[in-house]
């Protein structure tokens, strides 16, 4: 595939473009064809080159000929279609009302939408989602989900990581391992290939990384490979039809080993040339030290690579004294996260930019993601945010993933570097993705360590790639970088800022190694007379113990 022509990728779901109404169709009236072309005319304009349209949930939201469709049965005000996964009521059903708008005027909406996208010289393609679990908490009464999904034989056991915990309802997707279930997917597949103009593929295994069984028989993975050979084979007969290449990959978690325990084998799939591109990524959680250079040489062969930038910075929250709220971090809202993360990943070779889950932010009724009103997503900042060169000199913020963010989902995503708990005298030594910066853009680094308060203020060292530990630090409470309202760090956390030269960044990995320089209890113990009581010397020591350890909760690093 010509990955010149795909850099900057924007990935939006079946709502996308149904969500916000003020700001696709602000006239108001009877939702229409114009809210697709404000859409896309953004994109156009904001330097998106490829627009991936994911229309499904377990069903189809387009006008299918032949499939089970979410409007299906659906009249203005049913409250049968009132609950989803995290949205109220009245939000649901007037999203809905525009799809049913549309389609009272015979526009299908997935064909507008290639070609207009055609018009504004945007590549469309499709982003199936594989095991869309919205639906879970009904699965025979949810709007979202397909009929399969309601007889209890064509759905996973929902087995958790530990077998001796219960299993898990949102685990329990649709079995890959089912004949009908691979066929009805199929037939959604070939639908979206072969009856409509679109220019690619990309089969989302994130939303979710739910397959077959863990542990998957060897007869079980060739199955599902041979699955994907019939989907190649769509896409080949596609790109004969219309005589242009019909690139075709997978967005998928970054722990491959993971993936073929389910079934699904990536490098056997890359190694028989079923593919043409892979986009791995955390499920929610912007990954910030995804291996791209390491996958790729683990991969082999001529594949395109795309990184993600997910929804969410970190798990860390921060603070708005303003409004006396605590909310996630967004790249949507932080143009230096969006560069710093694009840097990051373009560094390490990959082929370009996916943005996933950008629009969230543009919702009429974004309260659900966001606990200030009136966010809109930062569009201006994504064009350009695939040239590595045009990065350089620019500000940037770099972090690192965290346990326990939104919308975890263990084991798939990789094991996240923090929190960490650094005892007297420990250091522990953690790695990032960077791009070198020009020495005489005016800029500095900055490296800052967030840690939970604790009684005794923590003695932190920091040592960026190799150089001499520093433990002269600015303490503050506020954020590298606000997001929006969002300015300061929670109440419970304090930050501790260390300034480097920007000329010590490396194209590639970077070393940030953060030491506890206070004085170990053993030190301390043999400074005690030798009558001090034994008993009262264990408990002073496992004190002095825990105040001089500290929890470190983020590592962030600003260009700026």
């Amino acid at each position: 595939m010509d990955t010149k022509k795909h850099r900057n990728l924007y990935n939006g779901d079946w709502g996308t473009m149904f969500w916000s109404p003020k700001l696709w169709q602000p006239e108001g009236g009877t939702y229409s064809v114009k809210a697709i072309h404000t859409f896309i005319d953004l994109l156009a304009d904001s330097g998106i080159d490829t627009f991936l349209c994911s229309p499904n949930t377990q069903v189809v939201w387009y006008p299918s000929k032949s499939l089970p469709t979410a409007l299906d049965g659906y009249t203005r005000g049913d409250r049968r279609w009132a609950v989803w996964f995290g949205r109220p009521a009245d939000t649901n059903l007037n999203m809905t009302n525009r799809y049913l708008d549309l389609l009272e005027a015979g526009v299908d909406w997935m064909e507008e939408t290639a070609r207009y996208c055609r018009t504004r010289g945007v590549s469309p393609w499709v982003s199936v989602r594989m095991n869309d679990m919205h639906g879970a908490a009904d699965p025979a009464g949810n709007p979202l989900n397909c009929p399969l999904f309601a007889d209890p034989q064509y759905r996973l056991s929902g087995q958790a990581i530990n077998p001796s915990d219960p299993p898990k309802p949102y685990w329990q997707a649709l079995n890959y391992e089912k004949a009908e279930v691979r066929e009805y997917m199929l037939s959604m597949i070939r639908e979206l290939v072969m009856d409509y103009d679109y220019e690619g593929l990309e089969l989302d295994w994130l939303r979710n990384p739910a397959i077959c069984e863990p542990n998957a028989s060897s007869e079980t993975i060739h199955m599902i490979t041979d699955w994907v050979a019939e989907i190649r084979g769509l896409t080949e007969r596609k790109a004969a039809q219309t005589g242009r290449p019909y690139p075709f990959g997978l967005r998928i978690p970054g722990q491959l080993s993971m993936l073929r325990s389910i079934g699904l084998d990536v490098k056997a799939i890359v190694q028989r040339g079923l593919v043409d591109f892979v986009n791995p990524s955390n499920f929610m959680q912007t990954a910030w030290d995804m291996p791209h250079d390491e996958l790729r040489r683990e991969l082999g062969g001529d594949i395109a690579m795309y990184g993600v930038i997910e929804l969410i910075l970190n798990g860390v929250y921060g603070f708005s004294p303003d409004t006396g709220t605590r909310q996630a971090r967004y790249p949507f809202a932080n143009a230096p996260a969006l560069r710093g993360n694009a840097a990051g990943k373009l560094v390490l070779g990959a082929d370009g930019i996916e943005h996933y889950n950008f629009y969230a932010a543009d919702e009429d009724d974004a309260s659900r993601i966001c606990t200030w009103d009136n966010i809109r997503a930062d569009y201006s900042a994504i064009a350009g945010i695939d040239d590595l060169e045009q990065l350089r000199g620019q500000s940037k913020h770099y972090l690192m993933g965290t346990l326990f963010a939104p919308c975890w989902y263990p084991p798939f995503e990789l094991p996240e570097p923090l929190p960490q708990v650094l005892g007297p005298l420990w250091r522990r030594d953690f790695r990032l993705p960077m791009c070198s910066e020009p020495t005489d853009s005016g800029l500095e680094l900055i490296v800052q360590v967030v840690v939970e308060k604790t009684s005794q203020g923590p003695n932190i060292g920091v040592s960026f790639n190799g150089s001499w530990p520093t433990f002269a630090c600015e303490m503050t409470d506020e954020l590298l970088f606000p997001n929006r309202p969002v300015t300061h760090h929670l109440p419970e956390n304090q930050a501790f800022n260390f300034v480097f030269d920007v000329a010590a960044i490396k194209d590639g990995w970077n070393s940030i190694t953060i030491y506890n320089g206070s004085q170990d209890t053993d030190q301390i113990e043999r400074k005690r007379p030798r009558t001090y009581d034994e008993d009262k010397i264990a408990q002073e020591s496992e004190e002095m113990e825990r105040d001089r350890s500290f929890r470190i909760l983020s590592i962030e690093l600003a260009v700026k």
